[in-house]
């Protein structure tokens, strides 16, 4: 119980942060935070996006934030600078709050793997 209270309370410091610097405030649900994190790893900065770059750029996200669970692995920029990974494990089923969970889990890693590195 004690570990699901803590992710909660890293969790809630990691929306606001980014609802403050990137929403004016708003609260960022999932997918936004997703969305930007896809739009950091890809590094070309902010620009316009069409609907499916949009859908790349979570999928991006996706890979890499559960690259250190072992399900995906970087495997090369194409020449467009997109990065692209391969699956090395497939994902167990989970239910959806197990997935939201998962996710939430993965981002917190990656702001305190990327706040370290900084």
């Amino acid at each position: 119980m004690a570990r699901d209270l803590q992710l909660k309370q890293e969790w809630e410091s990691v929306v606001k942060f980014l609802s403050d610097k990137f929403a004016d405030g708003d609260t960022l649900d999932l997918d936004s935070i997703i969305y930007l994190i896809g739009v950091q790893e890809l590094g070309k900065g902010v620009q316009k996006f069409k609907k499916d770059e949009k859908i790349n750029l979570m999928h991006i996200a996706i890979c890499r934030l559960l690259e250190p669970y072992g399900y995906y692995e970087f495997e090369f920029i194409d020449p467009d600078g997109w990065p692209h990974y391969k699956v090395l494990e497939e994902l167990p089923v989970l239910k959806p709050g197990e997935q939201t969970v998962l996710m939430k889990e993965a981002i917190v890693k990656y702001f305190s793997s990327e706040e370290a590195e900084a």
